[in-house]
């Protein structure tokens, strides 16, 4: 993973659209996150859509009202825990 320069460790929330099963969604997490994600996705040789499309799945199979964005941010925390 890559480690986050000083400027990114501060920065508030970014918004960004993802697309999961052919439809847009938009998502907002910290710049931070948003590098983890990225790396993850490469890590596994997949698109970051893809990775978060599996994200959701895990998500919506699980317990009912967690957000999307905090769903990644478990499922970041968690690989980087070594527990994914």
């Amino acid at each position: 993973m890559t480690r986050p320069g000083p400027a990114s460790i501060g920065q508030g929330p970014v918004k960004r659209s993802v697309m999961i099963a052919g439809h847009a969604t938009s998502v907002t997490l910290e710049p931070i996150f948003w590098e983890a994600l990225r790396d993850a996705a490469a890590s596994e040789h997949l698109p970051l859509s893809a990775l978060v499309a599996r994200i959701d799945a895990e998500r919506t199979g699980g317990a009912a009202g967690v957000n999307l964005a905090s769903a990644i941010r478990v499922w970041l925390f968690r690989r980087a825990m070594g527990h994914s």
